[in-house]
């Protein structure tokens, strides 16, 4: 997972709200990463029922293993296990945790990463001496395509939905403190042409740091053909919707809560995300909500103490 000081010390806390709602088809679980020895550097993939009942923990290792995506009934994670600390591999297994199957490929970087064809694609961020590309890799770990964007900084990519284009989270700067570093989300043809930028902060909001999320990582969701993402504004953290043309831009959540890392029901019904629920009282503590998009209704999923972030849905069969 992102560096927790990444999220941490970009975000402003507020109390989080906890609101009744519709729960959605029992035949998605949420997929999540859990902080379950901080001392220890461990973390796991946990998936439970949309209503937060029968949380199992999937991955059960030592070190650190963290999901960003799951396609039908297989949730995508990257694992440290079998290889030094933190230098992470790409597996998949079923929303249950019964079958584990290591993808191969490359070594990765810790950004989140997008399907298609079903699944049988995948886009990464790979960590490769001397090349600067996002790769396309199939199932076995082979590699499909290079996808190069042309900027110093590139990560957290997703595909458009027919798998022509891909939307990520990109810089004219690399990652530095000092160098004028801002991350804004940009549109890539798969074959590297028409790169254009879509988002645009507001020349005038002083409240994100050089390391905040201006653009957090993107979903392109299909059924409404928008892309949503998170980022640091007035001081909050929420959640946008913008169109591929850069076009009908607006705020999707309250000024009472802040927003973390994202992800869409596949029926495009419901939006799940973490968000600080500590309070004002400086705890941290994040925990998963959904929202329902149609009604902007939101419901506090988890109430543990645990650290739960990055939560995707997955079918089950």
């Amino acid at each position: 997972m992102k560096n927790l000081t990444y999220l941490i010390l970009g975000v402003i806390l507020f109390s989080c709200e906890k609101k009744e709602a519709d729960q959605p088809s029992k035949d998605y679980r949420i997929a999540y990463n859990v902080w379950t020895d901080k001392e220890g550097d461990n973390y796991e993939v946990f998936t439970m029922k949309p209503d937060g009942s029968d949380p199992i923990n999937i991955t059960n290792l030592s070190g650190v293993e963290w999901t960003y995506r799951a396609y039908n009934d297989k949730v995508l994670y990257i694992s440290d296990k079998d290889t030094c600390h933190r230098c992470y591999f790409l597996y998949e297994t079923d929303a249950f945790g019964k079958e584990h199957r290591k993808i191969g490929g490359p070594q990765l970087r810790d950004s989140w990463m997008s399907t298609r064809k079903s699944g049988e694609e995948i886009i990464v961020n790979p960590r490769v001496e001397g090349d600067s590309a996002f790769y396309i890799i199939n199932k076995q770990g082979e590699l499909v395509q290079k996808v190069y964007t042309g900027l110093p900084y590139y990560s957290d990519p997703f595909f458009s939905p027919d798998g022509s284009e891909v939307v990520f989270r990109g810089s004219k700067k690399r990652f530095k403190a000092n160098i004028g570093y801002q991350d804004e989300l940009y549109i890539v043809g798969v074959d590297g042409s028409n790169l254009r930028q879509l988002t645009f902060y507001p020349k005038d909001d002083t409240t994100a740091n050089w390391y905040s999320y201006h653009a957090g990582p993107p979903y392109w969701e299909p059924n409404r053909n928008i892309i949503t993402y998170h980022s640091k504004q007035q001081g909050g953290s929420y959640l946008f919707q913008i169109n591929p043309d850069g076009t009908g831009q607006k705020k999707l959540t309250p000024d009472s809560i802040l927003v973390g890392w994202h992800s869409w029901s596949p029926d495009g019904q419901l939006i799940t995300f973490d968000c600080n629920s500590g309070g004002k009282d400086g705890k941290m503590n994040f925990d998963i909500f959904t929202m329902e998009y149609e009604t902007g209704v939101i419901t506090q999923v988890t109430t543990d103490t645990l650290f739960e972030q990055a939560p995707v849905f997955v079918e089950v069969e």
